[in-house]
């Protein structure tokens, strides 16, 4: 698989990277995420996105008991995490209401315990989940910048930011953002036309794009725009070697402009290597504009 760095300087990531908000939906062993990690690696998927609120806050440490099976396994790996949201539940009884908090003690205190469940010293990427609507932009970069001098972070980005949100963030940081998490699918064009995606594609950043199955909807017979995908994805897929709706949805992200690198989240080891092989795909421009016309069930302005 090719690899992509998020900005100039680095880090150095897998051009699709496998995610992991639902792996406990599966109830699987430590063995069992431990034998996922390694599929990933065979396919060249060397980077994971978790996030300390995945699970109800139980994933990291799940996928640290995974990673603690194989010495050395986690150094053959890039890690992202987030932290940023908070919400009752069993492992927070004292917490009443969901909430968002990104101040910078509040974002250190979540990072160590990221480290700590994790069971390594540094992760490749760090990212603020969601824009704290209460907390000053000096403040949350002071917290990153905290952590990028400490060395527990190679890298700070952010997710679901606006592009004025990034930008406000960004002009308070001694070493620039190196992406936007957002969700960007066949079925959410928005970040083509808010600005997020030019600004990324501008700054020589390279955003990551969560959901990019649109969480199955693209598969939903009930969705009319799923019905008119599939239809085009069938009279296309023999310029494609077979190629499925599916992988034409991962190469339909990665073809824009400011190459977002898709953030995988199947728990079925088949279809992690059916994904990979969308990396290999580079759509003709008619095609691609094709699943854009089906997508919104309409021509192009």
């Amino acid at each position: 698989m090719k690899r992509a760095k998020l900005t100039a300087a680095g880090p150095e990531f897998s051009r699709m990277i496998y995610g992991t908000w639902r792996i406990l939906d599966t109830r699987p062993t430590a063995q069992e995420i431990n034998r996922r990690l390694h599929i990933c690696l065979d396919l060249g998927i060397t980077t994971i996105d978790t996030a300390e609120i995945y699970g109800c806050y139980a994933v990291e440490e799940q996928l640290g008991a995974a990673l603690a099976l194989s010495p050395g396994l986690r150094d053959r790996l890039e890690i992202v995490t987030k932290a940023g949201i908070y919400v009752p539940c069993p492992y927070h009884p004292e917490r009443r209401t969901a909430h968002y908090n990104a101040t910078g003690p509040r974002l250190i205190r979540s990072l160590d315990k990221s480290l700590r469940l994790l069971g390594t010293d540094r992760v490749e990427l760090f990212l603020v989940h969601r824009p704290d609507w209460l907390t000053r932009a000096d403040d949350t970069a002071a917290g990153l910048n905290e952590l990028l001098r400490s060395g527990k972070i190679r890298a700070a980005g952010v997710s679901n930011h606006s592009a004025s949100q990034f930008e406000l963030l960004n002009s308070r940081m001694e070493q620039p953002l190196a992406t936007n998490q957002i969700e960007f699918h066949l079925l959410n064009h928005a970040p083509i036309h808010d600005g997020t995606l030019p600004q990324c594609e501008r700054l020589g950043v390279t955003p990551m794009a969560w959901s990019p199955l649109a969480g199955g909807r693209l598969f939903d017979a009930n969705e009319a725009a799923a019905s008119r995908l599939a239809v085009a994805a069938n009279n296309m897929a023999p310029r494609y070697d077979g190629a499925t709706l599916e992988q034409l949805a991962y190469a339909w992200i990665m073809a824009h402009p400011s190459r977002p690198l898709p953030v995988i989240g199947t728990n079925k080891p088949e279809r992690i290597g059916s994904a990979a092989k969308a990396d290999g795909l580079v759509l003709e421009r008619e095609d691609w504009y094709a699943l854009w016309e089906a997508a919104q069930g309409r021509a192009i302005p």
